[in-house]
């Protein structure tokens, strides 16, 4: 895919930019991980560094004067409307990812007290893992001109990606709840397990609390914090992104 922009002015022919080649290697790469179903934290974490790098890419275009030119009122204008829907996102999972390890530090504080309702803090726990599901409702990418292609595809994988974000902290489809059927039926909990993921693997161990070790909560806690960074660190560019867009204005 090539990426261009077209000047206001139909019979100027559109400019090959020089970043384009990057920026479609960029595409490519983050569209390749979604087709890649990893149930790591380390996998998320890298989309989410390759998703900085193509708004820093990005941001780095709209700045030169060649892209500034291209761009009418009305694009640039829906270029915010996008990029603040990102944002919005961004701070939803923050927020979720902060009331997670809330809970946890709590958790931590009776475990090592040896005393407290461990009980009462693991169902709030899990309480807020489950309202995760309803909080996030996947966007629609907005319909964007050829001219804007590029912006149109950035779009559509960053709400890809934050949909599999939400996806993982919430738990998987398949292995989500612990029903009587998989309680029952060993080879179901085995399959399950196999697929678990750094959230999903301690809510098994949540289920049988006398098995709950510190070292559980510690590393769920330290994954949480990597998926904190990774999505402050796209907010950042985000933001970047926005100045470099109103400054065209």
């Amino acid at each position: 895919m090539a990426v261009s922009f077209h000047a206001r002015s139909h019979s100027v022919p559109s400019l090959q930019h020089p970043q384009a080649a990057y920026v479609d290697e960029q595409l490519t790469r983050l569209r390749s991980s979604e087709a890649v179903s990893s149930s790591s934290s380390s996998s998320i974490y890298q989309r989410l560094s390759d998703l900085q790098d193509l708004y820093d890419s990005l941001d780095k275009m709209i700045r030169l004067s060649i892209t500034n030119q291209g761009l009418s009122q009305d694009q640039i204008e829906k270029l915010l409307d996008g990029s603040l829907m990102i944002l919005d996102l961004c701070n939803l999972a923050k927020d979720a990812l902060s009331q997670m390890k809330e809970r946890l530090k709590e958790i931590q504080s009776i475990l090592r007290r040896k005393r407290g309702d461990l009980s009462a803090e693991v169902k709030k726990y899990l309480v807020t893992r489950k309202s995760l599901k309803k909080s996030f409702q996947k966007r629609e990418n907005q319909s964007y001109p050829k001219s804007l292609v590029v912006f149109g595809e950035t779009e559509g994988v960053t709400i890809a990606l934050f949909d599999s974000l939400f996806s993982f902290m919430s738990g998987s489809k398949a292995c989500g709840k612990w029903s009587l059927v998989s309680k029952i039926m060993s080879q179901n909990k085995d399959t399950c397990e196999a697929e678990a993921n750094e959230f999903t693997r301690v809510d098994y161990v949540f289920q049988s609390e006398k098995l709950l070790k510190m070292e559980d909560v510690q590393m769920l806690e330290s994954c949480i914090q990597d998926l904190e960074d990774g999505i402050e660190s796209v907010s950042k560019s985000m933001i970047k992104y926005r100045v470099s867009l109103l400054n065209i204005l």
